[in-house]
């Protein structure tokens, strides 16, 4: 490939569309330099929260140069992290980077070489020609720069010791004491990265191993070693946030239930997680959707997530899908495990921006099907998961987010939409104004549920007792005055709890509920509208999919957007004499 000295056109046009296709709805919070740790809350320096929703970005395989430089301006690609609503990037590197002459004392245009990548250094001449003269450390620099120029924090992530794709148990980079993983050599890199990367004030996180596994794994030396780790980061730039992984590919943290680390700091420290479908084999795809759902995440919980209730943040650093959508266990995963992360309202790091590689075990450009980018780097891979994946990105509450009593939201996660009311103008939004759609959560109403009465009822309902109802099966679910009856008592059913479901077969219900049985919230045939169907695949069904009557009620302190209030928006019809007490 040749190297000419202007872009071609066709690059220049993907580079505009790379920033041109994403928009953020909300404008961008003024980036944070330094992190603490309030209770399980990450806070800026006033003490007010800041929700991590980070996307990684590998600069850890054997080019150690952040990916997709050979397609695109790595202005353009910083940019369009935080047009797509990203705040952070958990950006990777190798200990040999800066612990190895004869890695780190590389240029780009050297390393490339040597691994015979001419096509990729070409394209990295075209979109960043600066670059292509650096030493590798100043190469990583440039992207930290060029990601805080656009008001992106950085979580600087130790991926592994030697340079390459992450990870297996026998590779040498698992456990303290394997071959390429001398702690000391470890402990001198990240004194060295924290030294390096202080001066950059978007620099606001070190990580200091991903996924420490293999057959060496234990507890005592994992307590040794990542205390004077966390240590040496601290005492090197102490404005950062200090984050440990557990054992285990990072899907274990339970030993910190009987013994809890000990630092000489406080308010600085914070513990990672990783949770992917194939986390649990095939889990997800061969048994019944609801009954894996309730024990997966019970076991993240038991083995990670408990640690939030001990005043610990655990960030969900990385889960991730297939994002061609066509793999059964990664999606009903996803479901799963973005209803986690909403009810826990967790920081985390999407897996994963590229959307190909320069060289990944041993191919040349290889496709990345989990990229929120495509192969190009041009264009969403697939703007529906982009999307539900942006739902997670705005807090729902912690300090600084008390702006209302506590509420509960109709979180619908495979959509990443909410349960609102339509918008829409005229005679036709007056008929349909009882009615329920899928929306943006930035839109949502605030729900109030009463267990005892297992009532859902709208907060702004100018006093009047409205409450969520079940018409029947087919039907859209409606507001109505008609509160005492089986049609208005909605309780979470299924061992996942994510189906919100009415009795229809009481004696007090009514005679519109079609099949009768249990009849569970639903999105309609066109996609948007919330309706009641026969609930699915409550247990035992192993091919069924009940992904689309998943909804979580989640609690949130945010102020929520101005309208008018429930009443004022009803028919006529309920407004005039059906408004009484029941």
């Amino acid at each position: 490939m040749s190297s000419p000295s202007s872009p071609p056109a066709a690059w220049l046009a993907c580079a505009l569309a790379l920033l041109a296709c994403h928009h953020v709805t909300t404008a961008a919070a003024a980036m944070p330099t330094t992190l603490s740790t309030s209770s399980r809350w990450v806070v800026d320096e006033r003490g007010n929260r800041v929700k991590l929703a980070c996307v990684n970005w590998p600069s850890h395989l054997e080019p150690m140069l952040a990916e997709g430089l050979g397609k695109q301006p790595v202005g353009a690609i910083s940019a369009a992290v935080a047009s797509m609503g990203f705040n952070c990037v958990r950006l990777t590197w190798p200990t040999f980077l800066v612990t190895n002459a004869s890695y780190g004392d590389l240029t780009v245009a050297e390393s490339f070489r040597r691994l015979n990548l001419t096509e990729s250094l070409a394209g990295i001449a075209v979109n960043n020609p600066t670059f292509v003269d650096l030493k590798l450390i100043e190469a990583l620099k440039a992207v930290v720069r060029s990601l805080g120029d656009n008001g992106v924090m950085v979580i600087l992530d130790n991926h592994l010791s030697k340079p390459g794709w992450c990870c297996s148990n026998t590779d040498g980079n698992g456990f303290f004491g394997d071959t390429y993983f001398d702690p000391d050599v470890w402990i001198k890199g990240l004194k060295t990265m924290a030294d390096t990367f202080a001066g950059f004030p978007n620099v606001v996180g070190m990580s200091l191993r991903n996924e420490l596994r293999g057959p060496r794994q234990n507890a005592d030396d994992w307590y040794k070693y990542m205390q004077l780790g966390a240590e040496a980061v601290h005492a090197a730039n102490p404005r950062v946030l200090v984050i440990l992984s557990g054992l285990s590919f990072d899907n274990d943290l339970a030993f910190l239930n009987s013994r809890s680390i000990n630092l000489t700091f406080t308010g600085k420290a914070a513990f990672e997680v990783h949770w992917y479908s194939f986390s649990n084999s095939q889990e997800w795809g061969s048994g019944n959707a609801n009954q894996a759902c309730a024990r997966v995440s019970a076991g993240v919980s038991r083995r990670a997530l408990y640690l939030l209730d001990k005043g610990w943040p655990v960030i969900l650093s990385e889960f991730g899908v297939d994002n061609r959508g066509g793999n059964a266990n990664d999606n009903r995963y996803y479901g799963c495990a973005a209803a986690v992360a909403a009810d826990l309202d967790l920081d985390w790091a999407l897996w994963a921006l590229q959307g190909s590689y320069y060289l990944r075990e041993g191919v040349l450009g290889l496709d990345e099907v989990y990229g929120v980018l495509d192969w190009a780097w041009c264009k969403p891979r697939n703007a529906t998961a982009l999307r539900r994946v942006q739902a997670l990105q705005r807090p729902l509450r912690g300090p600084g987010l008390a702006d209302s009593p506590p509420y509960a939201v109709l979180f619908h996660p495979v959509t990443g939409m909410c349960a609102l009311r339509p918008r829409r103008g005229g005679l036709a939004a007056a008929a349909a104004a009882a009615a329920l759609e899928l929306g943006p959560c930035g839109e949502t109403e605030a729900w109030e549920y009463s267990a005892e009465q297992q009532r859902l009822a709208p907060r702004d309902a100018g006093g009047s007792p409205l409450c969520l109802r079940a018409e029947g099966a087919g039907r859209p679910a409606s507001l109505g005055a008609s509160c005492g009856d089986a049609m208005a008592r909605w309780r979470p059913v299924s061992d996942s709890k994510l189906h919100l479901a009415v009795n229809a077969t009481s004696p007090s219900s009514s005679s519109a509920a079609g099949d009768g049985g249990l009849l569970c919230l639903d999105v309609g045939a066109d996609g948007r509208s919330v309706v009641t169907n026969p609930c699915r695949c409550l247990s035992a069904d192993n091919s069924c999919d009940p992904e689309s009557q998943w909804f979580k009620m989640v609690t949130s302190t945010r102020s929520v957007a101005a309208k008018e209030t429930m009443l004022a928006q009803l028919p006529l019809k309920l407004k005039n004499g059906k408004i009484r007490s029941l």
